[in-house]
């Protein structure tokens, strides 16, 4: 059998045909997908699925997997995006499907991008990284862009809820193990590229092919939205395709936002699209997030909303979990000291939220932050520059060690500090409840705390153990307990 004769079958209205990546799940009748993992190859695990009575295997060589028939396939991991739509009836050819990529801001597009889409009185779906928002089914988001099934199970869902759109943020990883194959995209948006990540892709060059790869795979028809203000922009752009629109702030370009005002509330400036100019109001403080507004008004436009629409959506969204979040405090509003929880865990992000909060700051501002384990170690020292630059005081504490001594985490980060900031601004606690309670402690009025890197999440993982740990409950009980 070949590779177009199975998706036909498993495609049929009349199969009922399961597709999996896991033999674990596999059914009697079902195709079983040997991809090649990054710890595990999949091709290891084909006599267990034939156990399990897989009737179809998809392999990248020759095997021996009787009774089931073999089925090869240049690239398994494609191969299962394609099935795994297929199996579903194709959803995403029912809904219009727009993706943000970058390293830093696609959180805060996608949420600007849906704000747009349901202020119209339209329903999306997000595949992000805090939720997984299939319709009416929500529930946290395990990573970035999950696997293709899962994708494909969550649009069926979209679909059968009545959603119209479906709004993904496609991470490196994803990209290049080809978890959005089979989703066919109207427009795809690029925020920025920073260094983050080369413990899997090794190189920059690397890490900017797997995002471009979003941009090569769009159909004729697609849009591309491209930030002018990223070099990294105009290397997609000599290998895309499509129709490109560029965004930037304060400079002209397909779509221009000039600012008018920009504090501690928030940002007033005007999106200029086709010699049309409509105002946008929000509460997301800082330049960064300005940008992620034109990337979010690309996509809309891209996907048909007039430019009214848009900036009325955008205008609508009120905060983006874990991005600037503030902590909402009665002590910490009577001691005068505000607290500010963020995603950054690139020095690019921390670059960004400091630049944010420096200006509005009228004390000191202490920076709290650790960086994962068994993640990307360059970016450790880059973050401590950031930090020491732009902070009057820095703890450093754990982020999520995994597997990865808390002490060698902290080492890799001190070595970016100078000699001179280790002395008079830098302090460690390596347990992080204890670094935020310090942070508080030592804070005074018109100080403000930044406590970065884990955001949203409600989780710490120290070894193989994920324990409950929001930054946001710790620096709200710390806040009663000290002030």
């Amino acid at each position: 059998m070949t590779f177009t004769q199975l998706l036909a079958l498993v495609g049929s209205p009349a199969a009922d045909i399961g597709v999996s990546a896991d033999s674990r799940r596999i059914r009697s009748g079902d195709v079983f997908v040997a991809v090649p993992g990054v710890h595990a190859d999949g091709h290891n695990f084909i006599p267990q699925a034939v156990k399990n009575g897989a009737a179809y295997i998809v392999c990248q060589k020759p095997v021996d997997c009787r009774p089931a028939q073999m089925v090869l396939a240049n690239r398994c991991a494609y191969a299962l995006g394609l099935l795994a739509q297929a199996a579903q009836g194709n959803p995403s050819s029912q809904l219009t499907n727009l993706a943000v990529t970058g390293t830093n801001g696609k959180t805060t597009v996608s949420y600007l991008t849906r704000s747009v889409i349901e202020t119209a009185g339209l329903e999306a779906g997000l595949v992000g990284t805090i939720i997984l928002s299939a319709g009416r089914a929500v529930q946290e988001a395990a990573m970035t862009t999950p696997d293709a099934v899962t994708i494909a199970k969550a649009a069926r869902q979209m679909v059968e809820d009545g959603a119209k759109y479906m709004v993904i943020e496609a991470s490196s990883h994803a990209l290049d193990q080809d978890r959005l194959a089979g989703i066919s995209f109207t427009a795809a948006a690029f925020t920025n590229l920073t260094g983050d990540h080369l413990d899997y892709h090794k190189t920059m060059e690397d890490y900017l092919a797997a995002k471009t790869k979003l941009f090569l795979d769009l159909p004729p028809h697609a849009i591309a939205i491209l930030n002018a203000q990223s070099e990294a922009s105009e290397k997609i752009a000599e290998k895309c395709r499509v129709r490109i629109l560029r965004y930037a702030i304060d400079e002209p370009t397909d779509i221009t936002a000039h600012v008018q005002s920009m504090n501690a509330a928030g940002s007033v400036f005007s999106i200029e699209f086709n010699n049309y100019m409509e105002k946008v109001r929000t509460p997301l403080p800082g330049m960064h997030n300005i940008s992620n507004h034109l990337a979010a008004a690309g996509l809309c436009l891209a996907a048909g909303f007039d430019l009214g629409m848009v900036a009325k959506g955008l205008s609508a969204l009120k905060t983006v979990p874990g991005r600037l979040e503030p902590v909402i405090c009665p002590a910490g509003q009577k001691a005068g000291i505000g607290v500010f929880v963020d995603y950054a865990h690139t020095d690019d992000a921390m670059l960004n939220v400091l630049n944010t909060l420096k200006p509005l700051c009228k004390g000191k501002l202490i920076t709290v932050f650790g960086c994962g384990g068994d993640r990307d170690k360059t970016k450790r020292p880059r973050m401590a520059a950031v930090a020491e630059r732009l902070s009057d005081s820095v703890i450093v504490t754990s982020d999520n060690p995994r597997t990865e001594d808390p002490q060698q985490i902290i080492a890799d980060i001190l070595a970016g500090f100078s000699d001179l900031a280790r002395r008079q601004k830098i302090r460690i606690e390596v347990d992080r409840k204890k670094a935020i309670g310090l942070a508080i402690s030592t804070a005074k009025r018109d100080d403000i705390i930044l406590i970065a890197g884990k955001g949203h999440e409600t989780y710490q993982i120290i070894g193989t153990t994920k324990t409950h740990f929001s930054d946001q409950e710790v620096a709200r009980e710390m806040m009663e307990a000290i002030l």
